[in-house]
């Protein structure tokens, strides 16, 4: 029993240093040949996993193998473009100026409902609101809305904003982030008097205090205190 639980948690290991190594992507962000292979090294996990007489390095070795083989192809997608076309495909025009390109729906088989299903989805019920729509290589469709149906842009209204940062935890449950503190340039006097200004006197008290993007210092005390 001790052995398959150190197997299942090795190969669990693995797995999850692989698939971290091969990227953040979603599985509906994955390119192909990117699927593919996720789904070769669950099965080559699992094999091992569940039959203790499999040798484990007859799982690892594997799935090392095809961790190098995800590396080295897009390695060479990002340097050859024709490389990058072949694994990966090429966008697709499915609406160009407003009118469905039938030759190309018809290659890629797709239904109309569904075409329309992921219009709706993206807040584009009519056809007519849309001046191009692009099937992109991991089967997300991409729209460039008409001119007159685009969203009214901050620029558009030649407003003047200024530039914000991204937010920055201090305290979480009464522990105070040094590194958060430090990389925001603040000390630990200042987020003191911060709180103390909203009636908090210590950190330990604070259940919950950031910086947020327009730099205003936002504090919650602890339940109790």
């Amino acid at each position: 029993m001790l052995i398959i639980f150190l197997r299942a948690f090795i190969l669990y290991f693995l797995v999850v240093v692989v698939m971290r190594m091969m990227g953040k992507r979603q599985i509906a962000q994955m390119q192909p040949f990117e699927l593919v292979i996720t789904i070769l090294i669950a099965e080559l996990a699992a094999t091992p996993m569940e039959n203790s007489s499999i040798p484990l390095i007859s799982g690892v070795i594997p799935i090392l193998t095809l961790l190098s083989i995800q590396v080295l192809v897009s390695f060479v997608s990002i340097k050859s473009e024709t490389f990058r076309e072949i694994v990966c495909g090429k966008p697709s025009i499915l609406i160009s100026k407003g009118r469905i390109v039938q030759s190309e729906v018809r290659r890629l088989r797709i239904n109309m409902n569904d075409l329309l299903e992921q219009l709706r989805s993206k807040d584009y019920p009519n056809l007519s609101e849309v001046e191009y729509a692009i099937l992109e290589t991991n089967g997300q469709l991409s729209i460039i809305p008409r001119a007159d149906k685009r969203q009214v842009n901050v620029s558009d209204l030649s407003i003047k904003v200024d530039k914000e940062e991204l937010p920055v935890t201090f305290i979480v449950d009464g522990k105070l982030s040094l590194k958060n503190l430090n990389k925001a340039g603040k000390t630990e006097e200042w987020i003191k008097s911060e709180l103390q200004k909203q009636n908090i006197t210590k950190i330990e008290d604070a259940f919950f205090a950031f910086l947020s993007t327009d730099g205003i210092f936002h504090a919650q005390q602890k339940e109790g205190r």
